[in-house]
C-alpha cells in the first residue's frame, strides 16, 4: 500500500525524497500559527490599544519579508536543509524569550522588538524548502508541487494552528496556549534534521564572497530588470492580504463592539470559522496546481484568485451586518476565501519560466513578496483602523485585488505542460489524419483494381 502511494505521488511529479519535507513544513507551521487568530485580542485585553496589537503583527511581517527575500539565495548558496535548520532554531530560541521575558514584562517596545525578531525564523524554514522544490521538481510539474507545498503550509498554519488553540484557550487560557506552539516547532526541527535531504548547488559552492553578495542583491535587482518578475511579485503580495489582514481586524469586529462590531461570535467560534479557510486550501492548493499545469497558469489566477477575493474581502464585513450571527454564511465566505487564495499556485512556475538561469533570485522575489503580504495586510489595518474603520480596510483590500486582476493581463509565460498537451493533441490529430489518408488510399486502390479487372474481362469477352 505504501509503495503504491509513493508511486502515485511520484506520478504527480513529486520525488519520494521530498515527501518528508512536506510533512516537516506542516508540523513546523502548526507551531508558528498558534497565536495568529487571537494575538491582537490578547494584547487589547491586556491593556494595549488595537493599533498596538496590529502593529505587532505588521512589524513581524516586515521582518518575515526580509528573511523571505534572503531565503531563496541563501538556500541555493549554502543548501536548503542547512538554512531550514537555522530558521527553526532561531524561531524556537526567540519564542522562548518572547514567552519568558517579553510578554510577562508588559513593556510594549520590548514585546514588539522580540516578536519582530522571531519573524526571521519561519521564512528561512519554509521558503528554503521552496528552493529545494525548484531544484528537484520538473518545470512542467512545479505548479503542482507548489500546490502541495501550500496545502502543507495551510494544514499547519491555518487548520491545526487555528483549531487546536480554539480548544486550548477555554481550558488553559491564552498565555498558556502560546506555550503549546513549542512542541510542534521542535518536532518540525527534528523532522527536518532527520528526513530532509542535503542539497547544494554546485555552481553556488564555487562562488567567492563578493559573488555571493552580488547573488543576494540580485534577489531584489532582478525585479527591476525583468518586468514580469516584478508583476509576479506584486500579485504574490496581493494574494495573501486577507490571509494576514483579517486575523488582525476580524476578532475586534466580530467578537466585540469596537469599530462597528456587535459581538456576533465568541472568539473560539471566530477561530473555527477562520479555520475553514485553510481546510478548503488543503484541497484547492493541490487542485489548482494540477489544473494550472494542464489548462493554463494565468487565467485561473485572474478570475478564481483576484476577482473572487475582491468579493470575499467585502463579504466578511457585510454578511454579519446584513444577516447577523449567521455562522453558515460566514463559513461559506471563509470557504470562498480558501478557494481564491489557493488559485495562485502557478506564480513560482511562471517566475521560473521567465528566468530559468536565475532561479534563486526569482524565488527570492517570490519569498520577499510572500513575506510582504504578512506586513502589508496588517499594515493596511494599522494605518486605516482609526480613520476608515473596518469597512474602509475591506474596501481597500478589494481594490487591491481588482488591481491584481488587471496586472495578470501583462503575463504571457511559456507553459511547458500546456505546450506538451497541445503537441500531444496535435500529434493525435495528425495520426488520425494519417490513418484517414491511408484508409482512403487503400479504398481507392481497391476500386481501381476492381475497375481494371472488370475492364479486362469486358475486353476479353468482346475479343472472344
Amino acid at each position: 500500500m505504501l509503495t503504491q502511494t509513493l508511486a502515485a505521488i511520484e506520478r504527480f511529479g513529486i520525488p519520494k525524497k521530498l515527501i518528508a519535507g512536506f510533512l516537516t513544513v506542516a508540523v513546523f507551521m502548526t507551531g508558528d500559527g498558534f497565536e495568529l487568530t487571537f494575538l491582537t485580542k490578547y494584547m487589547v485585553d491586556h491593556g494595549f490599544s488595537a493599533a498596538q496589537g496590529s502593529l505587532l503583527i505588521t512589524v513581524y511581517g516586515l521582518f518575515a519579508a526580509v528573511a523571505g527575500w534572503t531565503a531563496g539565495v541563501l538556500a541555493e548558496m549554502f543548501g536548503a536543509r542547512r538554512i531550514m535548520l537555522i530558521g527553526a532554531c532561531w524561531w524556537i530560541g526567540v519564542h522562548l524569550v518572547f514567552l519568558e521575558l517579553a510578554l510577562p514584562s508588559g513593556v510594549y517596545p520590548f514585546i514588539l522588538a522580540v516578536y519582530a525578531l522571531r519573524g526571521f525564523g519561519y521564512p528561512l524554514f519554509i521558503y528554503s524548502f521552496m528552493v529545494l522544490l525548484a531544484q528537484t521538481v520538473r518545470p512542467e510539474r512545479l505548479a503542482s508541487a507548489t500546490g502541495v507545498f501550500w496545502t502543507c503550509f495551510s494544514l499547519g498554519l491555518g487548520v491545526f494552528g487555528a483549531y487546536i488553540p480554539s480548544f486550548l484557550i477555554p481550558a488553559v487560557g491564552e498565555y498558556r496556549t502560546f506555550w503549546f506552539a513549542l512542541p510542534f516547532s521542535v518536532a518540525g526541527l527534528l523532522l527536518c534534521f532527520l528526513m530532509v535531504p542535503r542539497t547544494r548547488d554546485s555552481r553556488a559552492a564555487k562562488l567567492t564572497h563578493e559573488e555571493r553578495v552580488r547573488e543576494l542583491a540580485e534577489g531584489v535587482t532582478i525585479a527591476f530588470h525583468n518586468p514580469g518578475i516584478a508583476v509576479c511579485g506584486i500579485i504574490r503580495m496581493i494574494n495573501s492580504l486577507l490571509l494576514y489582514g483579517f486575523p488582525v481586524i476580524m476578532p475586534l469586529y466580530l467578537c466585540g463592539r469596537q469599530y462597528g462590531g456587535d459581538s456576533w461570535f465568541p472568539v473560539q467560534d471566530w477561530m473555527r470559522i477562520w479555520g475553514s479557510v485553510f481546510i478548503v486550501m488543503l484541497f484547492f492548493n493541490v487542485f489548482w496546481g494540477w489544473f494550472m499545469d494542464r489548462f493554463g497558469w494565468v487565467w485561473p489566477m485572474r478570475w478564481f484568485g483576484c476577482a473572487l477575493l475582491a468579493v470575499c474581502a467585502l463579504s466578511f464585513y457585510y454578511v454579519p451586518r446584513w444577516f447577523g450571527a449567521n455562522a453558515p454564511l460566514m463559513v461559506l465566505a471563509a470557504v470562498l476565501i480558501g478557494v481564491g487564495t489557493s488559485a495562485f499556485a502557478s506564480i513560482p512556475a511562471i517566475m521560473n519560466s521567465l528566468v530559468p538561469d536565475k532561479r534563486g533570485a526569482a524565488l527570492s522575489v517570490y519569498n520577499l513578496s510572500a513575506g510582504l503580504a504578512t506586513f502589508v495586510g496588517p499594515g493596511i489595518a494599522t494605518l486605516l483602523l482609526s480613520t476608515a474603520g473596518i469597512a474602509g480596510i475591506c474596501w481597500t483590500y478589494a481594490a487591491l485585488y481588482v488591481a491584481g486582476a488587471a496586472l495578470t493581463y501583462t503575463l504571457r509565460p511559456k507553459q511547458p505542460g500546456l505546450a506538451k498537451r497541445h503537441m500531444t493533441g496535435a500529434g493525435a490529430k495528425a495520426a488520425n489524419v494519417g490513418h484517414g489518408v491511408g484508409d482512403i488510399t487503400i479504398e481507392t486502390a481497391a476500386k481501381v483494381t476492381a475497375l481494371a479487372q472488370n475492364t479486362a474481362t469486358a475486353i476479353s469477352d468482346d475479343t472472344l
